[in-house]
């Protein structure tokens, strides 16, 4: 074990009175907040702060954060109520403890995360400070596990990744499947498929830059690859499942639904972190529990094409992005920059609809659907997170919910519904088909 990871685990030790203690100057902190997506989150928190009557927002003090003060000014200054100035960079571990040290909850939009990510988990986690953010990077959590695990777990910090469109649709959608399907049937599905009904949304510069992060990982190192291809990478039990999981890879027919089906990109890591609620609800699902996602197309010929243009367009973005050449061509003259964004009317007229069809052992079929109606990866996103982050702040107690690496519905479940329902635009419905 390396040096730092043992002054990270001296440091929780000190921590662990202090973890639970709500005297933080604030409840939470927005690190990263001159990012795309955190500028819209910032917008957002200011505006659901100011007019929040119950305790689901009053009388929340809070502050963003990053490394340009300058930035960071101009930020305030557009916001309709003044808040507090952080400064603190990845770089600078004494800036990131002094942060996190004020803060009961960290929300962290700073990406690529497997490149800058790493500083703030393991301040947070030796500090006794929760911590969200809107990460898709598998390999990222799964390394931030291996290694600050047991110092959360001490400390008392509650570790949330992937708390935007990646994957909290996806993992409160099966949450709220699986706790129907129980009232109803006396059991849980065994199998669960999801299906993108319609999305509308535009990609980040951040969003691309992830993917770039990942795909090089991939192409340079086999091992990645293999996690990559894990269903239960994150599954961190001594006896996780072996089930074999479907993956819609390629173009399919569902003659149940009469659709076409392609490939969806957020599957890989929406998937695995359904997997690992799973596990930290001690497998309420059932251990031989089967779970998939894909995009519904239309029937026909139509559909038939739509689906294998996509299946194509994304295969061959991967193996692009895996090669050094061709990534660094798209991503410099083709692919969208680094804090650019869809507009705000993009944002507004965006939407997203997914629907979920389980059954059970016994053959009873459940379907629901979860909506948004925002685009799903920045005006919906920066709703999620934000009201994750001040879920764990005001609705959590740590003596019911300790330290560790969790997921949204594992850390947060039906408190987390309620708020989403309320204050993010999001419904989850029982419905007919």
């Amino acid at each position: 074990m390396d040096n730092n990871t043992d002054s990270s685990k001296n440091m929780a030790k000190d921590n662990m009175a202090k973890s639970n203690d709500k005297n933080r100057p604030y409840a939470v902190v927005l690190y990263g907040a001159t990012s795309f997506v955190g500028k819209i989150t910032a917008h957002y928190l200011t505006e659901f702060l100011s007019n929040a009557k119950d305790k689901s927002g009053a009388n929340v003090t809070w502050a963003i954060a990053g490394r340009d003060e300058e930035k960071l000014n101009e930020l305030q200054s557009k916001l309709a109520s003044k808040v507090d100035i952080i400064i603190a960079n990845s770089n600078d571990e004494a800036s990131l403890d002094d942060m996190t040290k004020q803060s009961q909850v960290i929300i962290s939009t700073v990406g690529p995360y497997l490149k800058y990510g790493e500083p703030l988990i393991k301040s947070c986690a030796a500090n006794g400070t929760d911590y969200v953010d809107l990460t898709g990077e598998a390999i990222f959590i799964k390394d931030m596990m291996d290694k600050y695990q047991d110092i959360a777990k001490q400390s008392g910090a509650r570790i949330v990744n992937s708390c935007g469109f990646d994957s909290i649709p996806s993992d409160l959608g099966v949450y709220f499947t699986q706790t129907h399907a129980e009232e109803t049937f006396g059991e849980t599905c065994d199998v669960i498929h999801m299906r993108v009904k319609a999305a509308k949304g535009g990609l980040s510069g951040g969003t691309i830059a992830s993917m770039a992060t990942i795909f090089e990982e991939v192409g340079e190192d086999k091992s990645r690859r293999k996690q990559v291809a894990n269903p239960y990478l994150l599954n961190d039990d001594k006896d996780a499942p072996n089930v074999r999981q479907d993956n819609v890879s390629k173009p399919e027919y569902d003659s149940e639904h009469k659709r076409w089906l392609a490939p969806f990109v957020m599957a890989s890591i929406n998937t695995r972190i359904v997997h690992r609620t799973n596990q930290l609800l001690d497998y309420e699902y059932g251990r031989d529990f089967k779970y998939d996602e894909a995009m519904w197309m239309k029937d026909g010929v139509k559909g038939q094409l739509s689906s294998y243009a996509m299946s194509a367009g994304l295969f061959g973005f991967a193996t692009a992005m895996m090669i050094k050449p061709s990534r660094e061509l798209l991503s410099k003259h083709v692919l969208p920059k680094s804090g650019s964004g869809p507009s705000k009317e993009e944002q507004e007229n965006g939407y997203f609809d997914i629907r979920l069809f389980g059954q059970t052992a016994n053959k009873e079929t459940i379907h629901t659907k979860v909506t948004g109606d925002k685009d799903p990866g920045y005006g919906s996103t920066s709703r999620m997170l934000a009201q994750a982050a001040l879920c764990l702040a005001q609705d959590v107690s740590k003596d019911d919910v300790g330290g560790g690496f969790w997921t949204p519905a594992s850390a947060m479940g039906d408190k987390l519904l309620t708020r989403l329902k309320a204050h993010s635009g999001l419904s989850f419905e029982v419905v007919d088909e």
